[in-house]
């Protein structure tokens, strides 16, 4: 589990099968090189992939095929590009984002971004699968970092979100361009909510509406 906070950028590229070399370009980088160890979890643009070998800025981890049919990895790259990292949730740490599994649930586009006097408005394409977990302020992970959407339009099916500079400086949002993909993971609080309504009451159990989840501070 991750909270889409990024601890720092690295770089990746293919090796031979479905392995990858992942390292990390920000300095300093103990924070994600400081304590990790073999079958350590680390978010890769927001993939969680598994530690299986630890190199001196980096490490390699492998991708199922899974993980390239879902994610970016499965796009064709002709050489390394900029990921953002950040390694697992520690027992009694800060949950500065949202909980984010690692577990990408589609690919966007980047549509537009232009930058305000405060921020950096950007918009993606999100696809149906991922679409009905958008909400107005509602969080959202793009390449793993934590946002908040700030505008959803479901008949082009896009959504915009506002990025600090703090964001938009420290994570590869920067180099995004029109047209590039990204990962994306829907908030799994919401997962959970439309497998309640769907679940079928019974006997023991209150069905689960709307209104009830309104009632418990849900919705």
């Amino acid at each position: 589990m991750f909270t889409g906070i990024i601890q720092a950028l690295g770089t990746i590229r293919p090796l031979e099968g479905d392995s990858w070399q992942i390292s990390c370009v920000s300095h300093p980088c103990g924070v994600i090189m400081g304590d990790l160890g073999y079958g350590d979890s680390v978010a890769v643009d927001g993939i969680c992939l598994t530690v299986e070998e630890i190199l001196k800025d980096g490490f390699i981890a492998t991708a199922s095929p899974e993980t390239l049919r879902r994610t970016t990895l499965g796009k064709e790259h002709t050489e390394p590009r900029y990921v953002n990292l950040e390694t697992s949730l520690r027992v009694g740490g800060k949950v500065g984002g949202h909980f984010v599994m690692g577990h990408v649930d589609g690919i966007g586009c980047m549509v537009s971004a232009q930058q305000t006097a405060t921020a950096w408005e950007m918009t993606f394409t999100v696809p149906d699968a991922i679409a009905r977990y958008i909400v107005p302020k509602g969080s959202i992970a793009v390449n793993g970092i934590s946002l908040t959407v700030a505008d959803y339009n479901p008949e082009i099916s896009q959504f915009t979100v506002a990025v600090i500079p703090l964001t938009y400086a420290e994570t590869n949002l920067r180099y995004l361009v029109n047209g590039s993909w990204v990962n994306l993971e829907g908030d799994i609080l919401g997962k959970y909510v439309e497998k309640f309504l769907k679940f079928p009451p019974n006997a023991n159990r209150e069905e689960i509406t709307p209104a009830f989840l309104a009632e418990h501070g849900y919705l």
